[in-house]
């Protein structure tokens, strides 16, 4: 860490000796007739050629501003604006040299009715507060483009090659629209579905928790949010999209899309089906949903799932055919009244062929397993969540968020597997057929109560967090086990295992907060918790006689209960100011913690008291509107289950029994994180370090030994000085001349961890390091042509202590290719050609394969209609073979996946407002 340390202060005094480099301009900003300052007017400088936003900046409550830029060898204009005045503006022939404006003295807009009224300009930029926001007429897009088209044009905004969105070096993780979430507050739908031309602001702020938007506190977070506004002729209406595909080798694709809004009323609806490993609904202008192809609409797991505000939807690894609804509804019932909900519904099928080589270290020789596995799962979820939110007064607010899931998951696994030690003897094999079943029902809620005072920074708040969940699972299970070494008899079972999970979690938190000044705050609050779970399982064997699972095996029925009950009394204080934020809280945690369990009618208890201290805290430095610093530290700690604790056996696997300990501690950790970013307007180019990590004072471990036919026993035990760590940096550059516009980035993650455990009663370590180096670039001319080729570069090594091995490695190449082309007029032709390299891998794997997806599509009926053929894997290559290492094992898998197929689809575009349906090329109505 001491090498991390100094390598970031190192870059940080580089960037402020880079920054010596610049001219400054400054000036003040009056009232021609008051003469008082103006503060919070938007100063920017623009390209004289085609009005390009280069930097800009607000006046202070001096009516002061002060720009400091690198040299610009081109003419610009220095614009001033503020509401309610007229536009100020100077042509400058470059900027060389330090400049100061003097006093500018803006003029009050005088409009009079009887005359005619040339509307103003309005400034691309505008600071509002704490918020930044655009003006989305003054950036020019393509007609037919989306919000996230939109977004590549704003100053300051940068989307790479993965999707994600930041905002002068700072990520978006959330972005609503009016507001509101759309379908997902990640906003991914938004930006690949929503028309740019229907949006009036693009707002970027902080991200804050309910209570800090409630409460007007500073974020906590150091991350940005996006909302985006409707424009008012736009805001009633509706617009969607329709699209139905069909392919080789049966594949098919559909999905639809519609939005309705109407002031304060906003009703959206998704649908897909597909058996292509996709969301279905992410309309990406090339590839559509076609899974593997630039679909960034949410993520994607390689499995074939994917996920849309935290929830998981699709199937397992494999091929997965999935059936999606979903429905979007906020409105304002009345006034100061506002409510948004959500239901989806998802409903995937999904098949596997699994092969895994596993080589399991041991201090006296390691072993091999191979295995192989079939899997058929079906699953279906219904989830709805809501946020009701009522303002009592202008000073008080009262937010409830329910949301309830249901779901079902039925999975059929035919599975076989053989162990060999090192001299390639059979240790033992084993083949099953199983038959698993979960259902789930929970509820989770949060009531939150704020109230404001009319002295700013003094507040109440009061929030209550429940989560309930009854999960049942029932599970037939048919295997054979058959040990080839020692005395050990073969394990053969035809049972049924009923299993109930009954989980409550409440949460309940007061904070007060009390100002010393407009910038000095001091804390009190006290947060209380309480978190039960019960965990039974009734095992039957069969019954020959009967053909009835009805014979009771009480060596595998047991039941565990725990109860853990937290009291944190905690104070802090919080210092803000247009520079710095700092919050530090401070408290003593006390738990009681009860467990007991029921085994073959004998009753365990156990009971455990705790006292840890409670440390939060964060600061944040703002040198200048886009250069900013961050560090946060936090003790935290996480208790161990009653399985983990309770000397109980538990034979479930027969392969692994497992026995509690009861002197087993807590986990208790330091986490730390660091990062610095930059960001210059006029030379497009931001950079950014970053570094933390997780210390444990106290970490639980397993704790594991053989016998001879490497049947396991394991236990748990307390170990400390193990940690997680990493350090990334990341810089990017754009350069536009004229058409063309190039954008260069690199990024690079490391990753350096120690882990222990018992092996056979000896302590091992394991320290990993992994090397994660990006190179990527983009070439854009104009709206006609785009390149993206990158190279992604992973290396894991890890070196080991009281194993037969002493370290391991494996290194990954990435290579891409994107291309597309939106000439001629009305096509569009994309190429996404990727080759991936594997060094390391068990024998019968391949290590390498590429993948090859191209598009082609013509739209037409004035671009209401595109025709689309899509070939998936082009080469017949696809593959999903991995490798990894971990601290007792190194695994090889292979997975199915999709192969070549080809598809043809017809998408079909509609856009009405106020009565009025859209026509191509501009804004033309009938």
């Amino acid at each position: 860490m001491p090498k991390t340390f100094y390598t970031i202060l190192a870059i940080v005094f580089c960037s402020f000796t880079y920054g010596q480099n610049t001219f400054n301009l400054k000036g003040k900003v009056i009232d021609e007739v008051t003469k008082l300052p103006i503060e919070s007017a938007t100063v920017y400088l623009s390209s004289a050629k085609d009005s390009t936003v280069i930097d800009y900046t607000i006046t202070d409550k001096f009516g002061k501003f002060d720009f400091k830029l690198k040299k610009i060898d081109k003419p610009v204009y220095l614009k001033v604006s503020f509401v309610t005045y007229d536009e100020y503006k100077i042509p400058l022939e470059n900027v060389t040299a330090d400049k100061d404006f003097g006093t500018l003295a803006l003029k009050v807009a005088i409009n009079n009715l009887d005359e005619v009224i040339i509307k103003k300009e309005t400034p691309p930029i505008r600071i509002k507060k704490d918020t930044l926001e655009f003006n989305a007429s003054s950036f020019k897009v393509r007609p037919d483009a989306n919000v996230e088209t939109l977004l590549k044009q704003l100053p300051g905004v940068e989307i790479d090659a993965d999707g994600k969105i930041t905002v002068n070096g700072k990520e978006v993780n959330q972005i609503l629209v009016n507001g509101k979430p759309f379908f997902d507050k990640d906003g991914k739908i938004a930006l690949q579905n929503l028309p740019s031309d229907i949006i009036n602001k693009v707002q970027v702020s902080d991200t804050k928790t309910k209570k800090e938007e409630q409460t007007g506190a500073a974020a906590s977070a150091n991350t940005a949010s996006i909302n985006l506004t409707i424009d008012e002729n736009k805001n009633k209406g509706f617009f969607g999209k329709f699209m139905g595909g069909r392919g080789s080798d049966k594949r098919y694709e559909s999905s639809t899309l519609v939005n309705y809004f109407k002031n304060k009323r906003k009703i959206s609806v998704l649908a897909s089906s597909n058996n292509i490993n996709a969301t279905g609904f992410s309309m990406d202008e090339v590839f559509d949903n076609m899974g593997g192809g630039r679909n960034r609409s949410v993520w994607i797991g390689d499995n074939g799932s994917f996920g849309i505000n935290g929830r998981s939807f699709g199937g397992n690894k494999g091929i997965t055919q999935s059936n999606l609804v979903g429905l979007n509804y906020s409105d304002e019932w009345f006034k100061d009244a506002e409510t948004s909900l959500s239901y989806f519904y998802s409903g995937a099928n999904s098949k596997n062929t699994n092969r895994t080589s596993l080589t399991n270290f041991l201090p006296s020789g390691n072993f091999t397993t191979n295995s192989n596995s079939n899997t058929n799962e079906d699953r279906y979820v219904h989830n709805v969540t809501s946020l009701f939110e009522f303002k009592i007064d202008s000073l008080t607010t009262i937010s409830l968020e329910p949301n309830f899931t249901k779901s079902n998951n039925k999975n059929r696994n035919v599975a076989s597997q053989s162990s060999f030690d090192a001299a390639n003897a059979l240790l033992n094999e084993s083949s099953s057929n199983n038959f698993y079943e979960n259902n789930n029902d929970s509820f989770n809620n949060t009531l939150s109560f704020t109230k404001s005072f009319k002295r700013k920074g003094k507040s109440l708040s009061f929030v209550f967090d429940n989560e309930n969940s009854n999960t049942k699972e029932d599970e037939i299970v048919r295997s054979t086990t058959v040990f080839y070494q020692g005395t050990d008899p073969d394990d053969v079972r035809n049972q049924t295992n009923n299993s109930k999970n009954i989980s409550s979690n409440y949460r309940a938190e007061v904070e007060f907060y009390q100002p010393i000044t407009d910038s000095l705050q001091v804390k009190l609050g006290v947060e209380y918790k309480i978190d039960k779970n019960r965990d039974r399982r009734n095992s039957f064997d069969f019954d020959a006689a009967n053909e009835t699972y009805s014979i009771a095996n009480d060596e595998l029925s047991n039941v565990f209960n725990s109860l853990e009950r937290t009291i944190t009394p905690n104070t802090g204080i919080a210092y803000n100011s247009k520079k710095m934020n700092f919050n530090l809280n401070v408290g003593t945690t006390l738990i009681n913690f009860d467990n007991d369990s029921e085994y073959l009618n004998v009753k365990t208890s156990l009971e455990k008291e705790f006292v840890l201290p409670y440390i939060n805290t964060y600061a944040s430095y703002r040198f200048s509107k886009s250069k900013n610093l961050w560090i946060n530290y936090n003790y935290s700690y996480t208790l161990p289950t009653a399985r983990q604790i309770l000397p109980v056996e538990d034979l479930a696997n027969p392969l692994n029994t497992i026995i509690g300990n009861p002197n087993l501690d807590l986990n208790q950790n330091h986490g730390i994180y660091f990062s610095y970013r930059d960001f210059d307007y006029a030379t497009r180019s931001g950079y950014g370090v970053y570094t933390g990590g997780n210390f444990y004072d106290n970490q639980i471990v397993s704790s594991t030994t053989f016998d001879a036919n490497r049947k396991r026993t394991t236990s748990y035990e307390n170990v400390s000085g193990t940690y997680n760590s990493w350090f990334g940096l990341y810089w990017n550059k754009s350069i536009k001349k004229d058409a063309h516009k190039y954008r260069f980035e690199l990024r690079a993650n490391n990753n350096f961890g120690l882990s222990k455990g018992f092996t056979d009663g000896e302590l091992f370590s394991a320290k990993t390091f992994t090397f994660n180096p990006r190179v990527n670039f983009t070439y854009e001319y104009g709206e006609l042509l785009t390149i993206n080729p990158s190279y992604t570069y992973s290396y894991n090594k890890t070196d080991f202590s009281n194993y037969v091995i002493e370290s391991a490695s494996n290194f990954t190449h990435r290579l891409n290719l994107q291309v597309t082309s939106f000439w001629p007029k009305n096509w569009t032709f994309g190429n996404d050609f990727g080759y991936t390299y594997n060094s390391n891998i068990a024998s019968g794997f391949k290590k390498d394969f590429y993948l090859w997806n191209t598009s082609l599509s013509y739209s037409f009926y004035q671009k209401k209609l595109m025709a689309k053929v899509k070939v998936y894997d082009m080469l017949n290559q696809n593959q999903n073979a991995t490798r990894n290492i971990t601290a007792t094992s190194i695994r090889d898998e292979e997975n199915v996946v999709l192969r070549r197929y080809v598809m043809f689809s017809l998408t079909y575009k509609l856009e009405k407002f106020s009565g009025k349906e859209k026509k191509s090329g501009g804004m033309m109505w009938f």
